[in-house]
């Protein structure tokens, strides 16, 4: 290249530049940052954040996030969602302008995750749609539709006696240790093919308890249409406090996309404890038993979002089933009466039924469902009826029995009915039952086909009625699951095939 070309191109270049440079044109952009005041448990107080909104993102060095919950004058008190450790007084924190989202999309199904969005299982970053705040709006009134379609859980004194529907609210509770998460895993169990996908989001449990869960869902194939979030009981309560909300934001894409989802808090007695834990640093006034004032909107807002929506919204479901841990019974307590005011419906676990080994220690007594009946398939309206009068009878005759008093005929033919009841209705756990093998038992049940059979050979006598149930003809398999009465033909096929298999056993 000669000098002449050489120095038409440098020209050409710095015309270039010179050009550039006098097109740019620098914008200014404010930044707020504040400092770190003071760190206790779990919360920071910040100052220099005059703009700072109600709940929104802050950032603190190291890629700590925090959410501002106390906004004064002088001061934000700050809930931090992670370790915390490196954090001291005098370190910078700036405003992100967003709230607390959460990764959403069908490439979280079989995935464990913390509330963060961060992937918890090693294999590998998510596959995620969009990013959703873990705060929402229920949905209006409106866009509601009625539950009218069950979700079969597979347990035989559920789906028989405290129905639940799809987008219904049924509050599990109970004692410790007696069972209630093994209630909502067997109902994550049973919706293997039934289209439903399943949200289990574990609030502060312990690590052993939640892999326990995990190894469960895995060994049963339930992975492959569950998402489990996931926050220990070793982790700042800001996690725990914010897991239920990340939930149910991935639970209602789902919903929104025109599926029937359903969640399960477990527990949400920790939940409150993070959020009384935080709110007694922030010095918010304590009210009873030491929680906060609105201890009951942050539940209230968390449950309404469970919902059927109407048709024109896609007509996708959310049903929530919310744990919470009675003590010593008690279900006059301050989170436990707010929980059954806000549910449809309460599933009560006794323990003494548990340590009388009836398992699910479910009474059914002080369990109800405000609304599953109407979405209860009609040959289960048919079938049992008249089960739950049948099995309160037998309870109240059953304390006085206790006193050997003399009974009559009628009422000792009463305890030995009640007492095949409560046979039928134990079933061991991750064991789920198809809607023809329950109907089948609980026809047997109602038309007094156990009443003869030896108490101590009722769950042979229960499991060949259950294998007899795969012998009936598919129409008749099919019409249980459809929304028709059973005809009395059809109870007819059913009795006679369970008196057949009966026969040999009876005493």
């Amino acid at each position: 290249m000669s000098s002449d070309q050489l120095a038409s191109v440098l020209e050409s270049a710095f015309e270039n530049i010179k050009q550039v440079r006098e097109n740019f044109s620098p914008q200014m952009t404010l930044q707020e940052v504040g400092t770190v005041t003071t760190v206790s448990t779990g919360i920071a107080k910040v100052s220099g954040l005059p703009g700072v909104g109600f709940e929104e993102l802050v950032r603190f060095p190291n890629d700590l996030y925090g959410i501002a919950f106390n906004v004064e004058e002088d001061e934000t008190g700050v809930v931090l969602l992670g370790d915390y450790w490196h954090l001291q007084a005098g370190d910078e924190v700036e405003r992100t302008g967003r709230v607390m989202d959460v990764p959403v999309g069908t490439g979280l199904i079989g995935r464990v995750i913390d509330p963060l969005g961060h992937a918890m299982d090693g294999k590998g970053p998510l596959d995620f749609s969009e990013r959703r705040p873990i705060e929402r709006e229920a949905p209006a009134i409106m866009d509601r539709s009625p539950v009218t379609v069950p979700l079969q859980t597979g347990i035989k004194v559920i789906d028989a006696l405290i129905p639940i529907g799809r987008g219904q609210r049924e509050l599990i509770l109970g004692d410790r240790q007696i069972g209630k998460t093994s209630i909502a895993i067997n109902t994550i169990l049973n919706q293997r093919d039934q289209n439903v996908l399943c949200i289990y989001c574990a609030i502060g449990q312990r690590a052993s308890a939640v892999s326990q869960v995990i190894a469960t869902l895995q060994e049963k194939g339930a992975m492959d249409y569950t998402v489990v979030v996931v926050t220990g009981g070793h982790r700042p309560s800001g996690l725990a406090y914010i897991a239920p909300y990340a939930a149910t934001s991935i639970a209602e894409y789902f919903m929104e996309q025109g599926r029937d989802v359903l969640i399960v808090y477990d527990d949400l007695t920790n939940h409150a404890r993070a959020y009384r834990e935080l709110s007694l640093l922030l010095r918010r006034p304590p009210g009873r038993e030491a929680f906060p004032g609105d201890i009951f909107y942050i539940h209230s807002r968390l449950l309404e979002r469970a919902t059927h929506l109407h048709d024109d919204l896609g007509g996708g479901s959310l049903t929530a089933l919310p744990i919470i841990e009675t003590e010593a019974q008690n279900l006059a307590a301050y989170i436990p009466t707010n929980l059954i005011s806000i549910t449809d419906g309460q599933i009560y676990l006794s323990p003494a039924l548990f340590e009388l080994g009836v398992l699910p220690a479910i009474d059914v007594g002080k369990s109800v469902s405000r609304v599953g009946g109407k979405a209860q398939r009609p040959a289960y309206r048919s079938v049992a009826g008249d089960l739950k009068l049948a099995y309160a009878q037998f309870e109240e005759l059953e304390t006085f029995a206790r006193f050997g008093t003399r009974l009559d005929e009628h009422t000792r033919k009463t305890i030995e009915h009640g007492r095949r009841i409560r046979t039928c209705l134990k079933q061991p756990e991750f064991e789920t039952f198809s809607v023809a093998e329950q109907i089948a038992v609980l026809l047997a049940l109602t038309e007094g086909l156990f009443d003869t059979i030896p108490l101590d050979r009722m769950p042979e006598a229960e499991l060949a009625v259950r294998d007899a149930s795969r012998e009936l003809p598919e129409a008749l398999r099919q019409k249980l699951l459809s929304d028709e009465s059973l005809s009395d033909s059809n109870r007819a096929a059913i009795v006679e095939l369970a008196g057949k298999v009966l026969a040999p056993m009876q005493k």
